[in-house]
């Protein structure tokens, strides 16, 4: 799962390939600031397919995922898209200025 990952007006943008997967075959969460992004291809059972004589097999069925650490972002504003075999996401970072804290010294 290659993907690039770049920042543009304040919002994160991830991009990642995954040819041959359905939209629903992908799976996107979010937890502090953590994104992981999980693809599982299932193997599909036919009735054909025990006639069927395999000379090579390469198509594979399996679970992948990757995690990004992108800190404080804004996680209920997060945006998904998938065409043509390319996951775009983009995550809207949370304004440091709202997150400060003033400590007052005693």
């Amino acid at each position: 799962m290659k993907c690039d990952i770049y920042q543009k007006d304040n919002i994160y943008h991830v991009e990642m390939d995954l040819p041959g997967f359905s939209k629903d075959e992908i799976k996107i969460e979010c937890n502090k600031g953590n994104l992981v992004v999980t693809a599982e291809k299932m193997k599909k059972e036919d009735q054909q397919d025990e006639e069927k004589k395999y000379i090579r097999r390469e198509r594979s069925y399996g679970k992948y995922s990757r995690s990004f650490y992108l800190g404080d972002i804004d996680e209920d504003k997060i945006e998904a898209e998938y065409n043509d075999g390319t996951l775009h996401v983009s995550i809207p970072k949370i304004d440091e200025d709202q997150n400060k804290k003033q400590i007052t010294i005693k």
